[in-house]
């Protein structure tokens, strides 16, 4: 099972190779920035734009969820907000006559890049069973369309009800609202492909999936590992965060198989010194470390902790944290004593000094924050790492104390607030309760299907309509020959969306476009302009107003969008006035005050105070937290070391720097120096020699996993690169196909992505005519 690349993607000629870079942002970055804007703005649109990016009176980046500072700067954007923003506010538009123009199927064989690239979608379009064309459909016979395949199930369950993470809280509390009342709990969310591993660990540790630090933890603390992550492309705002952390004294440990550009030096394009190229070199130490060694290094430094306070009774771990705070510690200890050094080798393929010198590091600080991203969340132990960096930060009293804790960094917008907003497919009790209470109905209790089993399900044929608010469910998802397959089994697909991706190729056999509103955007309703709410990934929540006229009168808000399909399926069912929700959105934060906790007063709160925290009993050092003990508890967890057989690499999929998730804004890849390509794989110079295959060599990608199916990512060019030896990594979401859909993580099901076992192939369609050009430094 393999997939050849797109047709422009094939005999990429232009790509250049050059050697990657030290440094992240500075001037490049700013020259970047209007480029894109310019390209797909223009300078006077972005004029009117950009100033209101993630300002007070303005609007929520659509891209990730890094919160913002209390004194923002004129520019509080990076280079990717740039983008995101740019790529929403783009002046072209997808029209009736480009969907005369290509087929679906001419859609389904083309690049995601391609695909971002035509511009805003601008009204209703309906595939028809049997066609192969778009054509316009009104809205209201859009909705009558949808309803009649729900009516038609013979069960709720049929029907699996798709978020992406930048769904607005309002939106996704009538999308929650409207399935529940449809009367299934098929909620599943992007959450379930990258950070479901860090929600499962760090609820039965602290009784909250979500990170316990706020920014001046991280501005004030003695130590920050940054583990598993490239913040320099995915949260560059964190970047000047760091900087902050380092003018104030803290150290940075770095943790990646990958050097990363961004976590070397940031040249912040907001001083002088940074646009001159002389920035904030940030880490301390670096550990290059083997993929999914992670738990094996975490384990090691908790075991040198232990017997530093043997050699040192009452002066290493805090007593009286452990003793009044905590649960199962004697447990945890006696297992961690037993650790295998050996195993400890083997997985992380460092030595013994870097762990020695690194656990010195920790000895010496006070207070320690631990930040990761999906380098750690996409492996099969990816909960029993997030468990063990939780047990980590326990001995020594560093949960619920300024300057110290954990700090999962998520990657869109809101996709902390969705699961917030009950955007679930394992809702709480507790949480059913309350929705039963304030709308008179009785919510399903049965557990509904995450991604993975929302794919099997189409493919089985137990689901039959499948819907999406935003993302890009096909492109983003594991194992792409099975995601394609069972979406094409479906008797209706439904994508809200603003623009195209390859969801919208792959389909079933009626499929409809809804095209909605983008955050830059004015919103007006019959009460008036409206605005909505986010809530960033340190749990503060704060309101969005976008200000540009829509891209289409034919546009609709995604509460409008929700709200009619509701309308349109339940009638009148259980008395829920769908209608007035549109009309004014205050109407739902009423609703959403009265049943999700912390947001009590939700609409005075908003208008008084602009923005709010919500209640984190960890953070807060409550006496209770909601875990089996009631207080912290620790966790025993069992080292695996992955061995990959002789002749094979272990893959991780990554972004490159001119992408945000699957949305492709370029072919450059700036900081580790890729120019005008995607299909590369990142190998060491000294593995490629082991392989015997060449720098530059055009090869095929296949993974082996115990199914004994062949899945294949053709015509990828080897790019000698200084990863960790036996690791590979090459761009989602191109190499989504080598992601078997039964690998996924204990606990989480969250594909794994970060450890793909793959053998390098001659390519088997024609290479490139010509080498890739040697770019220059």
């Amino acid at each position: 099972m393999g997939r050849r690349p797109p047709v422009e993607d094939q005999g990429d000629e232009r790509l250049e190779v050059g050697p990657p870079k030290t440094a992240a942002a500075g001037l490049p970055a700013v020259a970047w920035s209007l480029r894109h804007a310019r390209d797909q703005m223009g300078l006077a649109r972005a004029a009117r734009t950009l100033p209101k990016l993630n300002q007070v009176d303005g609007y929520d980046c659509p891209g990730c969820a890094w919160p913002e500072p209390e004194r923002r700067h004129l520019a509080e954007f990076c280079e990717n907000g740039v983008k995101a923003v740019a790529n929403e506010a783009t002046r072209r538009r997808v029209d009736r006559d480009f969907f005369a123009r290509h087929t679906v199927g001419e859609l389904r064989e083309k690049s995601e890049h391609w695909l971002g690239q035509q511009g805003r979608l601008t009204e209703p379009m309906v595939k028809r069973a049997g066609s192969d064309h778009y054509e316009p459909i009104g809205w209201d016979d859009a909705f009558g369309l949808i309803a009649s395949h729900l009516r038609a199930l013979d069960a709720p369950d049929e029907a699996v009800f798709y978020t992406s993470g930048r769904t607005s809280n309002e939106a996704a509390f009538v999308y929650q609202l409207f399935v529940r009342a449809f009367g299934t709990n098929n909620l599943p969310d992007c959450s379930n492909l990258c950070h479901e591993s860090s929600g499962a660990a760090l609820t039965e540790m602290l009784g909250v999936g979500k990170g316990t630090v706020q920014l001046h933890d991280l501005e004030d603390t003695d130590l920050i590992f940054v583990v598993g992550q490239n913040p320099g492309t995915n949260h560059p705002r964190m970047l000047s965060t760091l900087e902050r952390a380092k003018q104030n004294g803290a150290r940075i440990i770095t943790v990646n198989p990958l050097p990363e550009a961004g976590l070397l030096r940031f040249d912040n394009p907001q001083t002088a010194t940074g646009l001159l190229g002389r920035g904030t070199p940030l880490t301390d130490r670096y550990l290059q470390i083997r993929l999914n060694g992670d738990l094996a290094l975490f384990k090691a430094l908790n075991a040198g902790l232990l017997q530093a306070e043997a050699d040192a009774p009452g002066t290493v771990l805090d007593h009286e944290f452990l003793a009044t705070r905590t649960a199962g510690f004697e447990a945890f200890a006696e297992a961690a004593r037993r650790l295998d050094w050996d195993e400890v080798d083997a997985a992380t393929g460092l030595t013994r000094e870097e762990i020695a010198a690194t656990l010195a590091d920790v000895l010496r600080a006070k207070r320690i924050v631990v930040c990761w991203a999906m380098g750690l969340t996409q492996h099969r132990n990816a909960v029993d790492t997030i468990k063990e960096i939780v047990n980590f930060l326990l001995l020594r009293g560093n949960i619920g104390r300024p300057g110290a804790g954990v700090c999962p960094v998520r990657g869109h917008s809101n996709v902390q607030g969705d699961r917030t907003m009950g955007i679930y497919e394992k809702p709480s009790p507790a949480f059913l309760d309350a929705l039963e209470r304030e709308f008179g109905f009785t919510p399903p209790r049965d557990h509904g299907v995450d991604v993975v089993d929302a794919i099997r399900a189409l493919r089985d044929g137990r689901a039959k309509v499948f819907m999406a608010v935003g993302g890009n469910f096909v492109g983003a998802s594991p194992d792409t020959a099975a995601t394609e397959a069972a979406m094409a089994n479906a008797a209706l697909t439904v994508q809200v969306s603003t623009k195209l991706n390859r969801s919208h190729g792959v389909v079933g056999r009626e499929a409809l476009i809804l095209p909605t509103l983008s955050r830059p955007e004015l919103d007006v309703q019959a009460s008036g302009p409206q605005m909505v709410t986010v809530e960033d990934s340190m749990s503060l929540v704060h309101p969005s107003s976008g200000g540009l006229p829509p891209a289409s009168e034919q546009l609709r808000s995604e509460v409008a969008i929700l709200a009619g399909i509701a309308q349109a399926t339940l009638g009148d069912r259980h008395g829920i006035d769908w209608a007035g929700f549109v009309d004014d959105y205050d109407r739902v934060r009423d609703h959403i005050a009265n049943v999700v906790p912390g947001f009590e007063d939700f609409n005075r709160r908003l208008r008084t105070l602009g923005s709010f925290l919500l209640p984190n009993a960890a953070r807060d050092g409550a006496d209770e937290l909601a875990t089996e003990t009631g207080r912290a508890q620790f966790a025993v967890t069992e080292l695996e070391v992955l061995r990959v057989p002789p002749g094979r690499l272990l893959l991780q999929t990554i972004r490159s720097h001119d992408q945000y998730n699957t949305t492709i804004y370029g072919l450059d890849d700036r900081y580790r120096g890729i120019k005008q390509g995607r299909r590369v794989v990142f190998v060491h110079a000294d593995d490629l020699a082991e392989l015997g295959l060449a720098d530059g060599e055009v090869v095929d990608l296949v993974s082996e996993w115990s199914d004994g199916v062949e899945r294949r990512a053709e015509a990828f060019r080897t790019v000698a690169f200084p990863t960790a030896r036996g690791c590979a990594a090459a761009y989602f979401p191109e190499t989504n196909v080598l992601v078997p859909l039964d690998s996924t993580a204990r606990t989480s099901n969250t594909p794994t992505s970060k450890s793909v076992v793959v053998r390098l192939e001659p390519a088997r369609v024609p290479a490139p005519t010509g080498a890739p050009v040697a770019a220059q430094a």
